[in-house]
């Protein structure tokens, strides 16, 4: 769902306070966080999807990786995880149902945590996921509302996975460049997330469903700052900019719909609107990083990019260069 519809549907639901719980959904952070003592909170979230790949190991990789993600997000370890599937039982075959199971389960493990339960219903389409509960120190968060002005914004991960995955179920898209996009949404932010919080950042995000550019938004908003950033240093997965024009989206189209009133744009290229609006699967992490620490933060996360910094809240939430 798109962030507009889907905040204004939560947007008559009276919020109840508890001391205990440290992030709500009052900031669209990337999980929840609940205080057990003074040392230890827990990190909760929940994440599923339909196919984006026809391998059904494939998809349980790239649907946990992506839950997980929320986690690490948020500066957490990942301890336990419950598998939330939708299944069409009498049109496919059980293994099916089981190889899906199974690259979940090969994820969860790599991440250190471990696979408790989980819950199936019969559907007619598949929809795979999970529910992810992690831990974290209440003074060694990352969150929305952490980014200071003067500090750098550096993607973990390249974009493009809305538009790729979209020419790939087409069956347009080539090997190699299905191979990429393929790495890219296996891989787990586990290492961005901890070398954020050696660097002393306490602000960053996953990017997903909402875009680069939608989720930024979400820290420009709690953060009461403006972010500026230099499309030309946007990282784009091999491929993604050649195609943008044939793998656009629905979701593309609602994120684009959400920003109208939030960007500026300072540079017309339609190519690049087009991917910084674009829906990601398990994408990379933003994260703003204090200047001091940025060549550590580079140094430890391969891949890593500076594509641009926080600046002084303005009357717009986010500056496109």
């Amino acid at each position: 769902m798109g962030p507009g519809d889907l905040a204004q549907a939560l947007e008559p639901l009276p919020l109840r306070q508890d001391a205990r719980l440290i992030v709500g959904r009052e900031t669209f952070d990337d999980a929840g966080v609940f205080l057990l003592t003074d040392d230890l909170a827990l990190v909760q979230t929940v994440d599923f999807f339909a196919p984006i790949v026809d391998d059904p190991f494939l998809f349980g990789q790239i649907a946990a990786a992506n839950a997980l993600s929320d986690v690490y997000a948020m500066g957490g370890e990942p301890l336990t995880a419950m598998n939330i599937l939708a299944f069409p039982s009498e049109a496919l075959p059980l293994s099916v149902m089981t190889e899906i199971l199974r690259g979940g389960q090969d994820k969860v493990h790599e991440a250190g945590a471990i696979i408790v339960g989980g819950h199936t219903v019969v559907d007619d389409e598949v929809k795979y996921g999970l529910s992810v509960t992690g831990r974290a120190h209440p003074a060694r968060l990352l969150t929305n509302a952490g980014a200071r002005v003067g500090e750098q914004l550096v993607l973990t991960k390249p974009i493009g996975s809305g538009i790729l995955a979209t020419l790939a179920k087409r069956g347009e898209l080539a090997p190699d460049l299905a191979l990429a996009l393929l790495a890219s949404m296996r891989a787990l932010n586990a290492v961005a997330s901890r070398a954020a919080l050696a660097a002393g950042a306490k602000c960053a995000t996953d990017i997903t469903g909402f875009g680069l550019l939608g989720h930024a938004s979400h820290i420009a908003r709690a953060s009461s700052v403006t972010l500026r950033i230099r499309a030309r240093d946007v990282p784009l997965l091999p491929g993604a900019h050649e195609h943008w024009a044939s793998g656009k989206t629905g979701g593309a189209s609602r994120n684009a719909e959400y920003l109208a009133t939030l960007v500026q744009w300072n540079r017309d290229d339609p190519a690049m609107r087009a991917l910084l609006v674009d829906p990601q699967t398990s994408g990379g992490l933003l994260v703003s990083v204090p200047p001091a620490r940025l060549a550590d933060y580079l140094s430890a996360v391969e891949g890593a990019t500076v594509i641009g910094e926080v600046e002084p809240a303005g009357e717009i939430a986010l500056i496109v260069d």
